[in-house]
């Protein structure tokens, strides 16, 4: 269906704040309609901030996608919508710090792995089949600097991110005879309320100084649009970080890591 706007068409997950909502923003701002979703009701204030005097169409969706009924809830207001999705980001995640033996809770790690994987392969395999049917289509996956590196006193969280981007790669190299093109984000430390949701304030990457959000959202973006398989978006030292990772041997990571996430290391 055709929008009278006449814009195209993204869906963003997780938009309520953060990287998620300056990425809705990116699309607000290059004439895109959206679907945006999140699990809270800061959801409904996003999308008003979003709306430009009628220029686009913001439809919200409050929905938990650590549920799959969440997920449903969102691929159908797709379906209800009557468009096609020009572009997807697949952008919801969260995290939680701590021992793993023996600090955190079995119900927050397995939360990280329903927000962070389960939703993201749910929501990807409702839409992308959509997208290789008309032979176009956008999906910018959120991964993290954190995939290239063990998770010390982050283990299921890293563990996530480097699903997504071995997941991400895949389908980029299953879908390059079409017209569907895959980006996966690699933000460092961002300033957002992940940290003090994962329960890592006390540590020295949580109290630390982190990128702004609408940078990382903008070059995400921006890779988008150009059909690039990735990118190490924020700051100089982030892009520095991301290529250190490339070389350190996974025991030197693991420390480093270990460094920036034990508790009580702020």
């Amino acid at each position: 269906m055709t929008s009278p706007t006449g814009n195209k068409f993204a869906v963003v997950t997780g938009a309520s704040s953060g990287i998620g909502f300056e990425l809705a923003k990116q699309f607000a701002e290059h004439d895109y309609d959206l679907l945006i979703a999140a699990e809270d009701d800061g959801i409904e204030q996003a999308a008003a901030d979003l709306r430009r005097d009628g220029k686009n169409q913001i439809i919200a969706v409050r929905a938990d996608l650590a549920t799959f009924n969440g997920v449903e809830e969102v691929y159908a207001a797709v379906r209800q919508s009557g468009r096609d999705v020009d572009a997807l980001a697949l952008n919801a995640g969260r995290g939680i710090g701590g021992d793993f033996t023996r600090e955190t809770e079995l119900a927050d790690e397995l939360n990280v792995i329903d927000v962070n994987i389960t939703s993201t392969v749910h929501l990807a395999k409702r839409v992308l089949p959509d997208m290789v049917a008309r032979d176009s289509g956008a999906v910018l996956f959120t991964s993290s600097v954190a995939a290239m590196m063990p998770g010390t006193y982050q283990a299921v969280y890293n563990a996530s991110k480097s699903f997504v981007q071995s997941f991400a790669e895949a389908l980029r190299n299953e879908l390059k005879d079409t017209g569907v093109s895959i980006t996966a984000l690699m933000p460092g430390p961002t300033d957002t309320n992940f940290f003090h949701r994962a329960e890592m304030d006390d540590t020295r990457v949580g109290a630390g100084a982190k990128d702004d959000p609408a940078v990382v959202a903008k070059q995400g973006f921006e890779a988008l649009m150009k059909g690039k398989e990735k990118v190490v978006a924020g700051s100089v030292k982030t892009k520095v970080q991301g290529a250190a990772s490339k070389v350190m041997p996974d025991s030197a990571k693991a420390e480093m890591h270990r460094k920036m996430a034990e508790p009580g290391s702020a």
